[in-house]
């Protein structure tokens, strides 16, 4: 893949390739690794935050915790889909939101922390929203592609020695991915700045650092908890995304799925349960790019019985909602 931005430029895609690597590395570590300056690498940072929607954010990795996620297609009166997106998006169980097919369909993650939240929003807040005229629920079973495996790595910006250079020193034995009650203060800093400096979270935990540090290491090494790299695709000449709604025979669906995660366009891609039994995320240049990739490497897989693509019309939350000026 091959960047195309009047905004940014390769070393802007370097940048972002090394922390999504280890998104947490000082500035100057990775400037040794760029071979630029630790001054440079804080300028680019600053202006991929306020010009490419850049923000670094811990996220819980509900796979690795065995939690539910789930995606939902909600179909609505065209001059709700707004007012119903909004609503969902300053819920803390949900990820990302966007609206498609022409502002008549809001597309959401979430990951409900607990039963009581699962039924509370899909037997209890959605079928009384006004508006709504149908929900349709997909409840991930296996991932292939996504979460903290990123999207930039199809660039191949980084060379492998350094990426090995930029990750985090290995924990030999971090322990079970599992996230303890007193781990609620540290998380809740590292949810709105994945980069918070250790004196910060000594801070909002009333931890020493060491044990933070220690703490942190574990989280992440675990997989309980990954730091994601969050920016808008546009920036780097990538604006159409389409979440693809994919149907395989089931004897095909594991190498459907495997291929997809293959595969230049695909962010993400999981077998769900619901109406169809895999999805995927596609970011692509063009339409016209959409459709080569539809008609050509993904409708050449093997057992795949149907595809339907909804492209974005407008992401409202990615992560997190709303984004703070920086």
């Amino acid at each position: 893949m091959q960047m195309e931005s009047h905004t940014f430029d390769e070393l802007d895609l370097r940048l972002l390739s090394a922390l999504e690597t280890n998104a947490r590395a000082s500035f100057s570590r990775i400037g040794a690794v760029l071979g630029v300056s630790d001054q440079t690498v804080a300028r680019r940072y600053r202006r991929l935050c306020a010009e490419g929607g850049l923000r670094i954010v811990a996220v819980r990795d509900g796979v690795a915790l065995g939690q539910d996620d789930w995606t939902l297609r909600l179909r609505c009166v065209p001059d709700s889909a707004l007012t119903i997106a909004d609503a969902l998006a300053k819920r803390p169980d949900t990820s990302w939101i966007a609206i498609a097919s022409g502002g008549t369909e809001v597309i959401c993650g979430t990951r409900p922390r607990s039963v009581g939240d699962r039924d509370d929003l899909l037997l209890g807040k959605l079928p009384r929203t006004p508006r709504l005229m149908e929900i349709r629920a997909h409840q991930l079973l296996h991932r292939f592609a996504g979460g903290p495996t990123g999207w930039l790595r199809r660039f191949a910006a980084l060379t492998e020695e350094q990426m090995t250079a930029l990750h985090p020193d290995h924990l030999p034995d971090p322990g079970p991915a599992r996230i303890d009650p007193e781990d609620e203060p540290l998380l809740a800093v590292l949810e709105r700045d994945g980069r918070a400096t250790y004196p910060e979270l000594q801070r909002a935990t009333g931890r020493s650092e060491s044990a933070v540090k220690r703490r942190l290491a574990a989280l992440l090494a675990s997989g309980a908890v990954y730091v994601d790299v969050e920016f808008r695709p546009e920036a780097l000449g990538y604006p159409v995304s389409a979440v693809l709604w994919l149907t395989a025979t089931p004897a095909a669906l594991h190498s459907v799925g495997e291929a997809l995660a293959t595969h230049d366009p695909i962010a993400h891609a999981a077998a769900t349960a619901g109406p169809s039994n895999l999805m995927a995320t596609a970011v692509v240049r063009t339409t016209a790019d959409l459709y080569a990739y539809i008609s050509g490497p993904l409708g050449r897989l093997p057992g795949l019985q149907h595809v339907e693509a909804t492209p974005y019309l407008r992401r409202i939350k990615q992560l997190t909602y709303p984004k703070p000026v920086r």
